[in-house]
């Protein structure tokens, strides 16, 4: 008769995976004993497995430049890490290795911005793209990245007012972008769309405030949704909306040259998880 757990996962899902096996009844994560470390540290116990960080970079690189190739697409694409994932240091010194740049969200990661610019980790040939709703506390602080020389710093305004609270702080020029108040699922929990600028507002607001503003220069439209790149109507429409913007920005910003698509690909939270995330990437092109 089948009734231990393990019988129990083998008719529920498809065992072992990629991640998962089990050798002489030890569970085996990567092929690391789970339970020789958990006599070791006891638990509860946080793992954390850094050549699948590399593994996940270079998967983005190729869905992505494939799905490129096949549209005849002729730009770049650049894979930026957002350091509030995991701010450990041992997390981005492996980001680092795999040439990533870095994205933003808070005051407190420019500090770890600027402790890696000391450690000779980090260079000017590195984007810095910062999202993020702009307290006073990370206005000054991307203010002095700016001003210490690194060029390739990208504040994306959230809010139509950070474009001048940063003309207070720095007389640098400044690549900037907008980001874009998507519309939420019906049925999401959170209400982010209040971050960002509508999709009605964004070239009237590139021709009042910027397009004639010297110190600034339009590079980038940032499109988020919190449900991340998913293969749904909801998903494709709002993103067929952000090209339409971005296409119009383009006729009267010629600076324009870059699509920021924030939420990343759907993580793997249970055994049962098959997002086909090569079905998506093609279906998007």
């Amino acid at each position: 008769m089948r009734n231990k757990y393990t019988d129990l996962i083998e008719q529920s899902f498809d065992w072992p995976q990629e991640d998962f096996l089990v050798r002489g009844e030890q569970l085996h994560w990567h092929d690391i004993p789970l339970m020789e470390l958990i006599r070791t540290y006891g638990t509860p116990l946080k793992i954390s497995y850094l050549p699948r960080i590399g593994q996940q970079i270079q998967k983005a690189r190729a869905l992505f430049h494939l799905a490129m190739s096949k549209a005849d697409y002729q730009a770049d694409y650049h894979y930026c890490y957002c350091t509030k994932s995991s701010h450990f240091a041992f997390v981005l010194d492996e980001v680092l290795k795999h040439k990533a740049h870095l994205e933003t969200s808070s005051a407190f990661d420019i500090n770890i911005i600027e402790k890696l610019v000391g450690q000779g980790k980090l260079t000017n040939a590195h984007y810095i793209i910062c999202n993020g709703f702009k307290t006073a506390a990370y206005l000054d602080n991307i203010a002095r990245l700016r001003e210490n020389g690194f060029e390739h710093v990208i504040p994306v305004l959230d809010h139509a007012n950070e474009a001048d609270e940063l003309a207070k702080r720095t007389n640098k020029p400044l690549d900037i972008g907008i980001r874009i108040a998507s519309e939420e699922e019906p049925k999401f929990a959170f209400y982010t769309s209040r971050l960002g600028i509508g999709y009605k507002d964004i070239v009237p607001f590139y021709e009042q405030r910027l397009q004639d503003d010297g110190q600034f220069r339009l590079k980038m439209l940032h499109f988020f949704i919190n449900t991340g790149i998913n293969d749904t109507a909801y998903y494709w429409s709002e993103l067929l909306k952000c090209v339409h913007v971005y296409c119009a920005l383009k006729e009267v910003c010629s600076d324009l040259d870059s699509l920021n698509i924030g939420g990343g690909f759907p993580v793997k939270n249970s055994l049962g998880s098959n997002f086909d995330h090569a079905y998506t990437g093609k279906t998007g092109t």
